[in-house]
């Protein structure tokens, strides 16, 4: 009886063991110590970049707070099946809506924006977490309607999930908080099977109702620094009500007339096709004409003065011009710690949010940004992995989303850095100051982890 019962607990004890190491295996270190590099970096950074004109224990207390706390729901969420998710999906998605309307009723208003909920002791963003719980929803969605993905009406359902985020976001406003979920929906779109059609005329529908809008303030803007001409002047009647509708008669009629050539050389387009794309770009041109009187007008111009800061240099085009001269300062290796000029004498706004990568740039120069730049590659390179090796396509769709989350915020944070991209006040994730920012970004590293843990577990 003694020896069964010595084998009994050896058994135990060795089923324990290989269960830890199974864990241990099975967890991607290479994801979490990019990941902690990259929270690293921000302590260091958003310390010298409020060191001199804020109070550094009080900013960096913050974000290690706000760290520490997403670390905690990492590990809450990577114990946690996120299969269980898919039967919850629409109660998130309502929750989020919730999540998202209380900010407008109980909300503190800052620069005529009401998008934090101060609860005294800190502040919440919950746009930064609604976006998590959005690409819960929208892929368990897709997932659903996976085989019925070349119908238009599930396209049209998926992109109402997305509306009912992106009305309550624009009430706040917080325009630059609704630019991530667009390739979020496309790409997850693309992965479930939709019709390249369909994602065509989707891109063009929001390209021109942007666009247009966007095009006649550069246009405007253009002219007002003395660079007329007529061509700009023509293009500047050709993106404004009512010249710009006469132009939208033109096109429409150029592409009949062009269907029409195409199909007397025997090269035959069905006719849907036509119409789709002339139905596509007249709701565009008229959503332009919503969209333009909801984005005010600076926003506009900080979304396309990158093109030509110097048409602005002391508005719009302000923040470029030094962010691409504090990013150059730094040199190959850096000014060092803290002696960063440009950063700490304060030519350079929001440097400790949206400009955080400037000032690695300028202290830790192209060593240090190429570092981070690396960093990122590897963590995005780990995320793809985990939705390529996902046991099932939900896991897939959800890792996919979060990756494309992560990616869309570094290309655009650091292009606008660079100027190569718009003023979109896109935080970098993981590295800029905000602790929403950041506990969400952790949440999102914890469901991933939860997708690689059971990639093998049938």
């Amino acid at each position: 009886m003694r020896l069964a019962n010595n084998t009994n607990v050896s058994r135990r004890r060795l089923n324990r063991q290989s269960f830890w190491a199974r864990i241990f295996f099975s967890i991607d270190w290479i994801m979490l110590a990019a990941a902690a590099a990259l929270v690293t970096i921000s302590l260091f950074a958003v310390h010298s970049a409020t060191f001199v004109h804020q109070n550094p224990v009080r900013f960096v207390g913050r974000q290690a707070a706000a760290a520490i706390a997403g670390v905690i729901a990492m590990i809450f969420f990577a114990s946690f099946n996120y299969q269980f998710y898919k039967r919850l999906w629409a109660y998130i998605y309502g929750a989020s809506i919730a999540l998202l309307a209380s900010v407008l009723i109980f909300g503190t208003v800052v620069n005529n924006a009401r998008r934090w909920i101060n609860f005294h002791f800190f502040s919440f963003q919950p746009v930064e977490v609604a976006k998590i719980m959005f690409i819960i929803a929208i892929a368990a969605y897709l997932d659903n309607k996976r085989k019925e993905m070349r119908n238009i009406s599930t396209l049209f359902a998926a992109t109402c999930i997305l509306l009912g985020h992106f009305a309550l976001i624009m009430l706040q406003p917080a325009f630059s908080s609704t630019l991530v979920y667009f390739p979020i929906l496309i790409i997850l779109f693309y992965a479930n099977g939709a019709d390249v059609f369909h994602l065509f005329c989707i891109i063009t529908f929001g390209a021109l109702a942007l666009g247009i809008p966007l095009a006649n303030t550069f246009f405007t803007l253009y002219a007002a620094s003395g660079q007329t001409s007529g061509l700009m002047s023509f293009l500047i009647s050709a993106t404004s009500i009512p010249n710009g509708i006469y132009i939208l008669i033109g096109i429409i009629i150029l592409i009949i007339l062009a269907w029409w050539f195409l199909k007397k050389l025997r090269l035959r387009i069905p006719a849907v096709y036509i119409v789709a794309l002339i139905f596509t770009i007249i709701a565009g041109c008229i959503a332009s004409v919503a969209v333009e009187g909801s984005i005010r007008e600076y926003q506009r111009r900080r979304l396309i003065v990158f093109l030509n800061p110097g048409i602005d240099p002391l508005g719009s085009g302000f923040n470029t011009l030094q962010s691409k001269i504090t990013l150059g300062s730094g040199g190959l290796l850096g000014r060092g710690f803290l002696n960063g000029t440009q950063t700490q004498l304060g030519f350079l706004p929001e440097h400790h949010t949206d400009y955080i990568f400037s000032v690695i740039g300028e202290e830790g120069g192209f060593a240090m940004s190429m570092l981070t730049l690396f960093l990122y590659a590897v963590f995005i390179w780990r995320a793809m992995l985990i939705a390529q090796n996902s046991r099932d396509r939900f896991g897939s769709l959800l890792a996919m989303g979060i990756c494309v989350m992560f990616m869309f915020h570094a290309v655009i944070n650091i292009g606008m850095v660079m100027g190569i991209m718009p003023t979109a006040g896109i935080p970098l994730l993981m590295v800029s100051y905000g602790g929403s920012s950041m506990f969400s970004s952790l949440c999102a590293i914890g469901i991933l982890m939860s997708i690689q843990l059971r990639r093998y577990t049938h």
